[in-house]
């Protein structure tokens, strides 16, 4: 129990300084793990190291995405293929529902390419569109992040299911949990793109997600932009910085599936080499050069290319922050203790969620939460009804809603989402961490009826 106070000790103290007290979040969260490995009793200088290595890890993993991602963010809003790509929807889906269209672009990038990677690749796309329907940009962040969520933590190639699915000896069988995954995560992005909606009239300018500048321009951005620039870039040019590099990642976790279904040698090789976030983004980058003026474009490459790494830095010091206090949470005995109770109740399918869930809430990652919730219950799969292939897929799901409530704090795509919409924390706990929760109770639901009709 006092593991429980001391860790929603540390979130009120977190969604205090940040919101009341008006604290860097950097700062914030780097004091939250210091507090957290005293409280929960860790050695002073593993705490120091765990800090340390938890900050890298994350960095390392997501950080140069995140920058190059920036990067083409801006050459894409500067050249004005931001605004391209957000007519082209609208014409294509219309205006009526804009949180719907946000939602189902991101569950659909976000099968092949991770939810992190897939926000910051999407960021651009997503404010010209919340300008030019004149929706709040709140809604538009969610509608994108719950969207890229729910197959995110639900369907393959994704690492967290494939890893869960093969923990639980479904290897062979993906194809299983990827037409059952892509069901509940629909469901789940439902849910959240609904949520959203709520923020639609939601005031951008006086919150500050929107600079003087884009609320000089939400009357006519088009007519804005032709003024100075001239011609809008056309729709092919628009589109690919962004559908290269998924196109990149999708083929390469494909190429990697057990089996290899594209081949193997060196072709496989170089697909899931060129399908690595980092490579596929940097190919993203190369093509968005295309999109600069012929006459001025090494300049124009080095102002934006200067500019990117500079909106960039907040966001890699806040996210590595992030990762930090997720790490020191994951060194202490809470993830444990909470697994070894909810493991003893007896709740069939809901057992896995809320191990997983306990495993989010504390330590920050889904993946994590995924990996880690699936071996722990794999010997237990028997004793409760589960050991047969359906079983086993149903487990698997049960365990991704879990690894989606809640998104909060000590999760990087939190930080992601948060600094890329410019929304205060305060804000962020009401629309983006309440999402997740929703979508977690949504897919555990849904997982549950499903198991009334196939076990």
């Amino acid at each position: 129990m006092l593991y429980m106070v001391i860790l929603l000790a540390l979130i009120a103290f977190i969604v205090l300084a940040t919101s009341r007290w008006q604290l860097h979040p950097f700062l914030v969260l780097l004091s939250s793990a210091l507090i957290a490995g005293f409280a929960y009793g860790l050695p002073a200088t593993e705490t120091v190291a765990t800090i340390g290595t938890g900050f890298g890890r994350i960095l390392g993993s997501i950080g140069l995405v995140i920058t190059l991602g920036t990067i083409i963010g801006v050459i894409l809003e500067r050249s004005g293929a931001a605004l391209t790509m957000a007519e082209t929807i609208i014409r294509l889906l219309g205006e009526r529902f804009p949180a719907l269209t946000m939602s189902l672009i991101g569950y659909l990038v976000s099968i092949p390419v991770f939810c992190d990677s897939g926000y910051v690749i999407l960021n651009s796309l997503k404010n010209a569109i919340a300008i030019r329907m004149k929706v709040s940009v709140t809604a538009m962040s969610v509608a994108l992040a719950t969207g890229l969520y729910a197959t995110h933590t639900f369907v393959p190639p994704t690492p967290g299911p494939i890893a869960a699915a093969g923990n639980l000896g479904l290897t062979d069988n993906l194809g299983l949990v990827i037409a059952l995954g892509l069901v509940v995560a629909l469901a789940t992005a439902v849910a959240g793109m609904l949520w959203a909606s709520r923020f639609t009239e939601r005031d951008d300018a006086s919150a500050g997600l929107l600079s003087n500048d884009d609320t000089l321009d939400m009357a006519d951005p088009f007519a804005a932009f032709r003024a100075e620039h001239g011609a809008l870039p056309g729709a092919g040019r628009a589109f690919a910085p962004i559908l290269l590099p998924i196109l990149l990642i999708c083929l390469g976790s494909v190429a990697g599936f057990p089996g290899a279904p594209l081949g193997e040698g060196a072709l496989r090789d170089t697909l899931v080499f060129l399908g690595s976030p980092v490579i596929a983004l940097a190919a993203g980058l190369v093509v968005a050069c295309m999109l600069l003026p012929a006459g001025g474009r090494r300049e124009a490459l080095q102002s934006h290319v200067s500019e990117g790494i500079t909106a960039a830095a907040p966001i890699l010091l806040i996210t590595g922050a992030g990762g930090a206090f997720g790490a020191v949470l994951t060194a202490t005995p809470l993830g444990n203790f909470l697994g070894e109770v909810l493991s003893a109740l007896g709740i069939g399918l809901f057992m896995p969620f809320l191990v997983s869930a306990a495993l989010k809430t504390t330590q920050g990652s889904s993946t994590v939460a995924l990996v880690t919730t699936s071996a722990m219950v794999a010997p237990m799969l028997a004793g409760i009804g589960l050991d047969s292939d359906m079983g086993r897929a149903l487990t698997v799901l049960a365990i991704g809603a879990g690894a989606m409530t809640v998104s909060h704090a000590n999760d990087s795509f939190f930080w992601v989402v948060t600094q890329f919409s410019r929304m205060p924390v305060a804000l962020a706990y009401r629309a983006q961490t309440l999402a997740t929760l929703i979508q977690g109770v949504t897919g555990m639901l849904v997982v549950w009826l499903m198991s009334l009709v196939l076990l």
